[in-house]
């Protein structure tokens, strides 16, 4: 009986994740988890974070557990690594893993930022894009020549109108957009919560509000300007990123242009996201290309995204193909980090049972063949990371790394 009244009271418990890059923790993350422990008083907040590489197809500009330390000196309770083929794929694969991961965790809220705050309207153009009408209003546009996105915005137009619509061109609206599509599709039960977007905007210079984007953060760590960079970061986060080196893909653009150079139009084809005839003008670029700059700008196109062109490379690099995207979904949950709060979050998700939970690397010895092969995987996509810092040294072992613990 009493076992029966535990699991009661954990069924009714909220727990309220966050899927983020925290490249590196800002003040607007912050805001972020303050804002949705307002509206959830006493929740645990679970991070589903990437692990050394983004989304934009960019090496994190720090390790994934100086950041995983960041989020958890600056208000969340867990933080575990969301695997690096969701972590730098489309937005619509990223918000699946993501969604997969918290999910088995028995995370009950999604807690998002967003340009618009408008959850309803989210709601109605997530639900419009999975819709059979939208499919039938998409294929005219495609079929005029139009590129994906621009034949997306006026298929959604015409059904939702205009200003619905226009909650696509947005960036954090579109990725809160991808969370609520993979709500439905994997997790229906999970509960959505918007926070209004706050000072900068995505990849805006400067600072506005007192709040600096991430993108221009990055930009003065790069320049050297640590300080500038620290005092746009709460205090706990600042002092771990003092004495970190920055990392960019461009400290080992000799290394990346060795290996697309090399490239066949099948090798491109291997990649997810790539053909139609791409695979020649990345091949092309390739030979005529000095820097990495130059070969994403002589790629890129009205049909062919600049992000696109940058995770390309990036699988490239990585050494990583179509076959690496499982249609199984996420093998398991890696623990980064955690203190106190998560403790009863890791005996929750094993009292699920949904994923295998790892918090020490020799766990997977045991496991099935999946995953084994994803933490090989991300053990050497984690060395090859290293090899992004200004001066490369020593390759960490992930075998030998467990999770940062805040006591």
């Amino acid at each position: 009986m009493l076992i029966d009244q535990e699991e009661a009271a954990m069924e009714e418990r909220n727990c309220i994740g966050i899927i983020a890059e925290f490249d590196p923790f800002h003040r607007g993350h912050a805001h972020l988890i303050a804002q949705a422990k307002a509206a959830l008083p006493g929740a645990p907040v679970v991070c589903a974070m990437s692990g050394p590489f983004t989304q934009r197809g960019e090496a994190a500009i720090v390790s994934k557990y100086a950041r995983a330390e960041m989020a958890l000196r600056c208000g969340a309770d867990l933080v575990v690594e969301l695997p690096v083929q969701w972590a730098v794929s489309s937005a619509e694969s990223f918000a699946q893993g993501g969604v997969q991961l918290l999910h088995a965790l028995g995370v009950t809220h999604l807690a998002f930022g967003s340009e618009s705050g408008d959850l309803s309207a989210l709601r109605t153009v997530a639900q419009t894009l999975d819709s059979p009408a939208f499919s039938a209003a998409l294929r005219p546009h495609l079929q005029q020549g139009l590129p994906f996105a621009s034949a997306r915005q006026k298929a959604l137009e015409g059904l939702v109108g205009q200003k619905t619509a226009a909650c696509l061109t947005q960036p954090n609206n579109l990725l809160g957009i991808e969370y609520l599509r993979a709500i439905q599709t994997l997790a229906p039960e999970l509960e959505a919560l918007t926070i209004p977007r706050v000072g900068a905007a995505h990849n805006a210079p400067g600072v506005t509000e007192g709040f600096a984007s991430a993108s221009q953060i990055r930009q003065w760590l790069l320049a050297g300007e640590i300080e500038t960079a620290c005092a746009q970061m709460p205090g706990p986060a600042a002092g771990i990123l003092r004495g970190q080196a920055p990392a960019a893909l461009t400290y080992n653009a000799r290394g990346i242009l060795t290996i697309i150079r090399r490239m066949t139009p099948e090798d491109w084809r291997a990649l997810p996201d790539c053909g139609e005839g791409l695979e020649h003008r990345l091949c092309r670029a390739a030979g005529e290309s000095t820097t990495l700059e130059q070969f994403w700008d002589a790629v890129k196109s009205k049909r062919y995204a600049h992000a696109r062109i940058r995770r390309l490379t990036l699988w490239a690099y990585l050494g990583l193909t179509r076959q690496e995207r499982w249609t199984e979904g996420v093998p398991y949950v890696r623990v980064l980090g955690l203190c106190e709060g998560g403790k009863g979050v890791l005996k929750q998700a094993k009292g699920l049972g949904r994923l295998p939970v790892l918090t020490k690397p020799a766990q997977v010895k045991r496991w099935d063949e999946r995953c084994q092969r994803q933490f090989d995987l991300d053990a050497s996509v984690q060395m090859l990371w290293g090899m992004c810092l200004p001066e490369v040294g020593q390759a960490l072992n992930e075998w030998a790394m467990g999770p940062v613990v805040i006591r």
